[in-house]
C-alpha cells in the first residue's frame, strides 16, 4: 500500500448554517490543528491561515479548540493559548483575549446565540497554582473575561439550551479523575451571568459526561449510573434512560470537544455507542426510547454533528481510513468530505482484526484484537511461526480500536502478529471493567498483556520465542512493568512511558496529579506501593533488549524517567537504543519523527530476533548487541 500524503487525525465536526466545519492536525506541518469548513455541494477549504496553530493545552491534552458562529470561527492559538476571532475565511484572525505568555488557556467555547457572548473553560497558571472555571466575555473582544462558575477543580462541557437562557455543564474535585465521577450542573443565563445552580446528576460514583439541549429544551446527558455509560433525558425535573442497554454510549473525557450523540431536526437523536469492540451509529426516538440501528459501511466513529436532515460525523472500518462523512436523510446521500489517509492498496494486504476473549487473573475474561500478518507476496517457511507483537495502549483508560491503521498494517505486512489488549480497566465493557485496575495499575494490565500472549502461543498462532511488548504513555508503563518484573517477553519498545509513578504523582500536570490515587493508592501515604510499582527502582531485573523513544519537551512523562532507565541498561550491558526528539511532547506529532520511529523499532526487532527487514530500512545502532 502506498500513502499519497501524510495520515492526519480528524476530529471535532460542526455543523452549522449547512456548513460542515472540521479540525485536522497535520502532522507533515509539525502536528499543526487546521479548522477547514465545506459548504454545502462545495470543495473544501482552509480556514486557518498559515502561521496558526489551533491547539489548546487545557488539562495538556486540549480539545474543544475551535467553536463556529455563523461563518465566524473563534480558535485557540498553540504558541501563545489566545483566543482569536477569524470573521471569514481568507479573513486574518484577530486575538481577543489579553497576551499572558501561555498561562492563561481557554477550551470548549460556545458562543451565545445571539452572538455577543462567548463562554468557556479557562485555565489560569499562577505561580504554583493552576485555577479552572467557567467563564465569558464579548466575541468582540471589548472586555476581559470573567468569571461564571468556579471553586470545583474541574469545568467541562459548557452548553447553551437552544434559546440561550440556560447553561448546562460538568464539574469534578480531586481525586476523582472525570470517568471515576463528575456532577452535572444547570443554570439560568442571565445578562452574562449565572443564576443559582442546580445540581441535575452525578456524584463521587457517577461519571455523567456530554450534555446537550434537544431542539425543544430538554436536557440530555450521558451516565454511568447503571454501569453502562447510557443516554438520559430531565424533563419536569424527572430523569429517565432512553434506550438502557449495555453498552457504552461515551468515552472517558481526556479532551474536550468530543460528540458522542446530536439531535436531528425532527428531534431524533442520532447516537454512537459501542460495543465488543464494534461501534454502531443508531438512531433513537425520543418518544418511545427505541433504538433504530443504521446500516451504514462503518464500524468505528469518532464524533457526530447535527442540523435539520444532516449528519456530520467522522467513521471509518478496518478496511477504510477515518473520514470526515455527511449524511443527507432527506436525499440519502452519503458523502465523503475528507479522508484522514490518502491511501492507494490493494485490499488484499489488510489484516482485518479479529475480536478474541482469553483467561486471566482476578476476574472473567480479558478482551484484545488480534491481527494475524497478512502480505500475499511472501510466505512464511513451512512450519514456521510469526513473530507477536503486543500492544498495550494508553490512558490506561483507552481501548483498542478496529479502526483502519497503517500503523498496525505496518507490522502485519511486514511478518508480524499483532495484538491489541484491551486489558482491565479499558474503556468498552462497562465501569465494572474499568475499575479492575483500581489500585491494580502495573499489576493487571501486565497480567492481561501476558495472558493474551501466552493464549495466542498456546493456540499455535505466534512463535513464543520472539514475542515483543510496546506501548506508549500509560501504556509504556505497563511495557516496562512487564519487561521489568516478568520475563514474559523477548524485547520491548516504550514510547514516553512512566518509569517512575511517584515521580508522576509529584511532578505531573494539574488534571493527572491525583489520577494514580485511584490507580496505585494516595501519595504519598502509600510511597512503598509506588517504589514497588516502579521500574525505575528495579532495573537491576531487567533481563531483554529495549528500545525507548521519548520527546524532550514531554512535560507529563520527563526525559529525566527514559534517561534514568537507559543509563541502567547502559550499565547492564543489555542491548538498546534510546531516540529522543526535540520539539516534540507527549505524543510524537511531526511526520519524520512518526516515520523514523517505525523504522527504528522494525531495525530495532530485526536485529534482536535475527532477521533481515524488506524494504529500504535505516539500520538502528542498538547498544551493546552482539551478533
Amino acid at each position: 500500500m502506498v500513502a499519497r500524503s501524510g495520515a492526519f487525525p480528524l476530529s471535532e465536526p460542526r455543523l452549522t448554517g449547512g456548513t460542515s466545519y472540521w479540525l485536522e492536525e497535520r502532522p507533515t506541518e509539525g502536528g499543526r490543528g487546521v479548522v477547514m469548513r465545506a459548504p454545502r455541494s462545495a470543495a473544501a477549504e482552509e480556514v486557518t491561515p498559515a502561521g496558526f496553530n489551533v491547539r489548546t493545552k487545557v488539562h495538556e491534552y486540549g480539545g474543544g479548540a475551535f467553536a463556529v458562529h455563523g461563518e465566524t470561527v473563534f480558535f485557540s492559538n498553540f504558541a501563545d493559548q489566545r483566543l482569536y476571532r477569524q470573521d471569514g475565511p481568507g479573513d486574518a484572525p484577530r486575538p481577543i483575549t489579553p497576551e499572558s505568555g501561555g498561562k492563561v488557556r481557554f477550551a470548549d467555547g460556545v458562543v451565545t446565540p445571539d452572538g455577543s457572548l462567548i463562554l468557556f473553560v479557562r485555565e489560569r497558571h499562577e505561580d504554583d497554582e493552576v485555577v479552572n472555571e467557567l467563564a465569558a466575555m464579548p466575541t468582540d473582544g471589548s472586555r476581559e473575561p470573567w468569571v461564571l462558575a468556579g471553586g470545583h477543580d474541574f469545568y467541562g462541557a459548557p452548553r447553551l439550551s437552544p434559546d440561550g437562557r440556560r447553561l448546562a455543564w460538568v464539574s469534578w474535585d480531586h481525586p476523582r479523575m472525570p470517568w471515576d465521577g463528575t456532577e452535572l450542573w444547570v443554570a439560568e443565563l442571565l445578562g452574562g451571568e449565572l443564576g443559582e445552580a442546580r445540581k441535575v446528576a452525578g456524584g463521587p460514583e457517577e461519571s455523567v459526561v456530554e450534555p446537550s439541549w434537544s431542539p425543544d429544551g430538554a436536557l440530555h446527558f450521558v451516565s454511568d449510573r447503571s454501569g453502562w455509560w447510557n443516554l438520559y433525558r430531565e424533563r419536569d425535573g424527572i430523569v429517565e434512560a432512553l434506550a438502557p442497554m449495555d453498552a457504552e454510549f461515551a468515552r472517558p473525557m481526556w479532551v474536550f470537544g468530543v460528540s458522542s450523540y446530536a439531535f436531528l431536526g425532527d428531534g431524533r437523536i442520532a447516537c454512537i455507542y459501542g460495543r465488543d469492540s464494534i461501534q454502531h451509529l443508531a438512531l433513537v426516538d425520543p418518544g418511545s426510547g427505541e433504538l433504530l440501528e443504521m446500516d451504514l459501511p462503518f464500524t468505528v466513529y469518532d464524533y457526530v454533528s447535527a442540523e435539520a436532515d444532516r449528519l456530520l460525523l467522522v467513521a471509518g472500518s478496518s478496511s477504510t481510513p477515518m473520514s470526515v462523512v455527511a449524511l443527507d436523510f432527506t436525499t440519502r446521500d452519503v458523502e465523503i468530505l475528507r479522508e484522514s489517509a490518502r491511501v492507494e492498496f490493494d485490499r488484499a494486504y489488510v489484516s482485518e482484526p479479529r475480536a478474541i476473549e482469553f483467561p486471566t487473573e482476578g476476574g472473567p475474561a480479558a478482551h484484545a484484537l488480534y491481527y494475524a500478518p497478512r502480505n500475499p507476496d511472501f510466505a512464511a517457511p513451512e512450519g514456521e511461526l510469526p513473530p507477536l507483537l503486543v500492544m498495550s495502549h494508553g490512558g490506561p483508560t483507552a481501548e483498542a480500536s478496529p479502526r483502519f491503521d497503517l500503523r498496525k498494517q505496518f507490522w502485519t505486512t511486514r511478518g508480524f502478529a499483532v495484538v491489541d489488549v484491551d486489558y482491565g480497566g479499558s474503556t468498552g465493557y462497562g465501569r465494572e471493567y474499568r475499575e479492575r485496575l483500581r489500585g491494580a495499575w502495573g499489576i493487571v494490565d501486565v497480567a492481561d498483556c501476558i495472558n493474551a500472549a501466552r493464549y495466542l502461543e498456546k493456540t499455535g498462532h505466534v512463535d513464543g520465542e520472539r514475542i515483543a511488548i510496546r506501548g506508549g504513555s500509560a501504556g509504556g508503563y505497563t511495557t516496562l512493568c512487564a519487561l521489568t518484573f516478568h520475563d514474559a517477553f523477548a524485547a520491548g519498545a516504550s514510547y514516553f512511558g512512566v518509569a517512575d509513578a511517584a515521580a508522576l504523582a509529584r511532578e505531573t500536570h494539574k488534571f493527572e496529579s491525583r489520577y494514580l490515587d485511584g490507580l496505585i493508592g494516595p501519595y504519598p501515604e502509600t510511597a512503598e506501593v509506588y517504589r514497588e510499582r516502579s521500574p525505575i527502582h528495579f532495573t537491576q531485573k531487567l533481563s531483554c533488549p529495549l528500545l525507548i523513544l521519548q520527546g524532550l519537551e514531554d512535560e507529563i512523562v520527563p526525559p529525566s524517567q527514559a534517561e534514568i532507565m537507559v543509563e541502567a541498561l547502559e550499565r547492564k550491558g543489555l542491548p538498546y537504543a534510546y531516540l529522543a526528539f526535540e520539539g516534540e511532547q507527549h505524543g510524537f506529532r511531526i511526520a519524520e519523527n512518526i516515520q523514523r520511529c517505525y523504522e527504528a523499532e522494525l531495525s530495532f526487532y530485526a536485529q534482536v530476533f535475527g532477521f533481515e527487514p524488506a524494504g529500504d530500512v535505516p539500520r538502528l545502532e542498538v547498544r551493546n548487541l552482539t551478533t
